[in-house]
């Protein structure tokens, strides 16, 4: 069977590092990407000139239709989805009281409405061939919270949830749930946080330092592998021993 893989969220930061790693390990990637088209694109174009599958799609993982557009093009393009890696994602501080119901609507059907999309538009050919595997990218403020990221916590919690319960349902089909639990990573996303408390989280850190994108796209490529084929509905943390 041919590998193929769509990564959510892929245009830059984790999602673009496990785009190229798992075309590394001979999968053929869709590039996820709402707003981002050239960088989605360059990590696209990465790909094929290492020899590789790829292809940059468009769609914003909150809509069902725009998601189920996006799987068709792929299927069409590269084969039916065997890996679905759910990175797509958004964070941001505010306190809870100054949350608005636009703010909150939009973290839940981003954050885990968009993994509820994607599985849903990938699963009846999983499910068909009795294979497959889910990679649900959540973080360790889902495992702990996190003061004035209420939301964005909530909805990393719930992907939890998601993963293994999901994994308990899809068993008897074969198809394998995992979870990645990323630590703080130095991407784009953590910069608005400021120097200073980079500095005091990377010390905080059991390790040390801070995670980059490629030590949590490790972590999906051994999930996703055939050496991890006995792991279902697990939470592996990507994160330097912050949460041990």
């Amino acid at each position: 069977m041919d590998r193929v893989a769509l990564v959510t969220g892929a245009s830059r930061g984790i999602g673009r590092a496990i785009a190229l790693e798992l075309a590394e390990e001979g999968y053929a990637v869709c590039v996820n990407y709402l707003e981002h088209r050239q960088q989605a694109e360059e990590v696209a174009e990465t790909i094929r000139r290492r020899g590789g599958s790829a292809m940059a799609v468009q769609a914003d993982v909150a809509d069902r239709a725009s998601v189920a557009a996006m799987v068709r093009e792929t299927e069409a393009a590269l084969g039916p989805v065997t890996l679905l890696v759910n990175n797509a994602g958004i964070a941001g501080q505010i306190q809870f009281q100054d949350i608005t119901d636009e703010q909150w609507d939009r973290y839940l059907s981003v954050n885990l409405g968009g993994a509820r999309n994607t599985i849903q538009a990938v699963l009846p050919h999983m499910l068909h061939v009795k294979a497959g595997s889910i990679v649900n990218i959540s973080s360790i403020w889902g495992l702990r919270g996190a003061s004035c990221e209420v939301a964005y916590a909530c909805t990393k919690a719930a992907l939890i949830g998601l993963t293994r319960s999901l994994a308990l349902e899809l068993a008897p089909s074969q198809i394998r749930v995992n979870c990645v639990a990323p630590g703080v990573i130095n991407t784009d996303m953590v910069q608005v946080l400021g120097q200073e408390t980079l500095r005091q989280l990377a010390e905080e850190t059991p390790l040390g330092r801070l995670g980059t994108p490629e030590d949590v796209a490790h972590a999906v490529v051994f999930l996703a592998s055939d050496k991890a084929s006995f792991l279902t509905g697990q939470v592996l943390g990507a994160d330097g021993g912050f949460i041990v």
